[in-house]
């Protein structure tokens, strides 16, 4: 073993019984099986069935929003809530280069085009400075309507993305936002559990999404989920995620082109069966996190903490090393040694499909992607 044995050793000393340490993996201690079996034995497998509104319920309570709609995937809630916050054909989204694919498919989607800005170093997520900088530079208001004066195009929305479950500065950019009539969507993705100030992420913008994915803290295999104070959109997105069927008891009428996106009732079990644990997989992941903190500041090496008035649910922990050569390095050496690692996400206009967007300077965000890297983060 090489120069990064210590830590090599320190990690799998966290997951004693496993030869191979994966990023990410789920864990199933608690009624899964009972509420999947159930699902099984009543024959509503598909999208309509207890467990899809008990998941409903269970999140919007656990976001505090009058309204929570199960989606099929994150992807896809992402792509429905920037059509409710009013995005359009043609408009544009202030959003974040250093993001999963999925924050710009959505806005690709939608026929939109993504603006790159910066993010901040402390949170990895969009920064309000860059927002702030780019809409005194670029932004117009015309009847109250941002537009983009460099592309004569409306601005209809912001969407953060909560970087690994790290709350992005929201007071800031709700400010900003609100003074240019520009609606955020929060990409709340990687941060169930994870709060700002005491509240949940999800819950600050005119529509909050989750990814409830094979690798998230609580998953239904494939799963997302759409969270609104708006109690109107709420019903909107529900409509619209169910073919915009109008209901009857035996006619088919759909009032408008909508989505087949409904969370099957199965998914929604196994769902249900996770997020009763949310609670007890955070305590137990923020211990992880408390142990990576004492052993990386022993070492000198800088282990990604949650900011002041927040709480971060450490989804995937991350440190951050000197340079991309001693991070190659260590992605190298970690994984031929069975533990699994990851880079940061290259930027996303890095990608030839996603070239031709304008964005700014991106200081911040390269400096990530040339040092952040991903250790294994599963509940022990």
């Amino acid at each position: 073993m090489g120069k990064y044995k210590e830590i090599i050793d320190f990690v799998k000393l966290q997951y004693p019984k496993q030869d191979f340490i994966p990023l990410h993996a789920p864990v199933f201690n608690g009624n899964e099986k009972s509420y999947v079996l159930d699902t099984i034995d009543s024959t509503f497998v598909s999208s309509v069935g207890a467990y899809v509104d008990k998941f409903e319920i269970m999140m919007a309570d656990l976001s505090k929003t009058q309204k929570a709609v199960a989606i099929v995937n994150g992807t896809s809630a992402l792509q429905v809530a920037l059509r409710l916050s009013g995005v359009q054909n043609g408009d544009e989204v202030l959003t974040q280069a250093l993001t999963f694919i999925a924050t710009i498919n959505a806005i690709i989607y939608n026929g939109a085009s993504p603006v790159f800005l910066d993010v901040d170093i402390d949170t990895m997520g969009l920064s309000p400075n860059a927002v702030q900088a780019f809409l005194e530079e670029y932004g117009e208001l015309r009847e109250g309507v941002c537009y983009n004066k460099k592309t004569n195009k409306k601005i209809a929305a912001c969407m953060p993305m909560h970087t690994f479950g790290f709350p992005v500065h929201l007071d800031e950019l709700t400010i900003i936002c609100k003074k240019w009539n520009i609606s955020i969507v929060e990409d709340a993705a990687e941060s169930i559990g994870s709060e700002y100030k005491g509240m949940p992420t999800g819950s600050f913008g005119k529509l909050g999404v989750f990814s409830f994915n094979g690798n998230k803290i609580v998953t239904s295999g494939g799963g997302g989920a759409i969270v609104t104070n708006d109690l109107d959109l709420g019903i909107k997105a529900k409509h619209l995620t169910t073919t915009a069927k109008v209901p009857h008891p035996y006619e088919y009428v759909h009032d408008e082109i909508g989505y087949n996106f409904r969370m099957p009732n199965i998914n929604a079990a196994l769902a249900c069966a996770q997020l009763e644990q949310l609670n007890s997989f955070i305590q137990n992941k923020r211990k992880l996190a408390t142990d990576y903190i004492i052993y990386f500041e022993s070492i000198g090496v800088n282990f990604r903490k949650e900011l002041p008035n927040t709480k971060a649910n450490y989804w995937l922990m991350c440190i951050e090393l000197e340079n991309k050569k001693a991070r190659d390095s260590f992605l190298k050496e970690t994984n031929e040694n069975k533990v699994m690692t990851r880079p940061i996400w290259q930027l996303i206009f890095k990608s030839p499909l996603y070239s031709g967007f304008q964005k700014d300077e991106q200081i911040n965000a390269m400096y990530l992607e040339d040092r952040i890297v991903n250790i294994p983060s599963s509940v022990r």
